[in-house]
């Protein structure tokens, strides 16, 4: 099969065309003909190396964390699956591989896309949905009424985040540019402050849940904005030492984390508020509740541009500018 490839961590070139064998297909695998492929920074910061330490991967490894298509063929014991459902997913972190004509899923990782949405939308979705969905509901348990900042409005997480948000019933404020300040109000944001111009620590107090997604400065003016008891949830890092637990890595890594992660626990306990790092997980169960919340038009996708699979090195480096709004995706078929 065609597939961009990662031969060498760091690589100034980006990812190689070239060919791969076609995936292995185990007894809970469902093999899926990619359509279309969400691009994120993820896939940048691993081709950068920045990752290697805590997600090692055996090299040459097919880049892509979003995917879109149709089901080939199902392994054995797939029962939720049949060839010919278009579906989505966000790969589980060692089985990624959507810059790829195949790619073999778990099941459990996999859900039918939603109606509504054309493959390029639909592989829009699942790594920032996950995200926001894990953040905002499973680990903040955002409710009606609290507060929450969500930075980068425009972004790929931010955009989707708003809607979540809102769709609770929160009071959602967030971080933007000039430019892109009617798109998030479309989204819901109650509260946006245009970061060229305010400093929005000055501007907002009292808030329960932050969603942290930029730099350790900007980490350190969220914790002013929570209210005592509130929550900061970073999907940028540092990592924490309940994340090394969580994705099993080694031993000598976990006193790493602590130490990374230190100032940013250490201050969030001056402000006693709590810090934690959000890595992603696949999960099928949350994007079905994601496809029924986009299929009752209560979330809509926000796609900035999409590449033809050949330009896929291209598609990443237009994210890496920051430009984007909402995401950018790769036509593979």
């Amino acid at each position: 099969m065609k597939a961009f490839i990662l031969d060498r961590y760091g690589n100034n070139d980006g990812v190689r065309a070239g060919v791969m064998p076609d995936p292995e297909v185990r007894e809970n695998d469902v093999l899926v003909q990619v359509h279309a492929a969400g691009v994120n920074l993820l896939d940048s910061k691993i081709r950068d190396g920045e990752f290697k330490l805590i997600l090692p991967y055996h090299l040459p490894v097919v880049l892509g964390h979003d995917v879109a298509g149709v089901v080939v063929r199902v392994g054995s014991r797939v029962r939720r699956f049949k060839p010919g459902d278009e579906v989505y997913a966000r790969p589980n972190q060692d089985r990624i591989g959507a810059f790829a004509e195949l790619i073999s899923i778990k099941e459990d990782d996999l859900a039918l896309k939603p109606t509504l949405l054309t493959m390029e939308e639909a592989a829009s979705i699942p790594l920032v949905g996950l995200t926001a969905w894990q953040a905002l509901i499973e680990t903040a348990k955002l409710k009606k009424g609290q507060k929450v900042l969500i930075q980068a409005g425009s972004g790929g997480v931010g955009t989707f985040a708003i809607q979540l948000a809102k769709h609770v019933g929160a009071t959602v404020a967030t971080t933007t540019s000039t430019a892109n300040i009617d798109l998030v109000k479309r989204l819901g944001a109650d509260v946006v402050i245009d970061y060229r111009k305010d400093d929005f620590e000055k501007v907002l107090h009292g808030y329960d849940v932050v969603l942290h997604s930029l730099d350790d400065e900007t980490l350190k003016k969220s914790l002013r904005v929570l209210k005592p008891g509130g929550r900061l949830i970073s999907i940028s890092g540092p990592p924490d030492p309940d994340f090394a637990k969580k994705v099993g890595s080694p031993w000598i890594l976990r006193p790493v984390m602590r130490v990374l992660s230190y100032r940013a626990r250490r201050a969030a306990k001056r402000h006693h508020v709590s810090y934690s790092f959000l890595f992603m997980r696949a999960s099928g169960d949350q994007l079905r509740e994601i496809s029924s919340l986009i299929d009752s038009g209560i979330i809509r996708p926000v796609v900035d541009r999409v590449f033809p699979f050949e330009s896929t090195n291209e598609a990443m480096a237009y994210l890496e500018t920051g430009r984007a709004k909402g995401k950018v995706v790769v036509k593979v078929r």
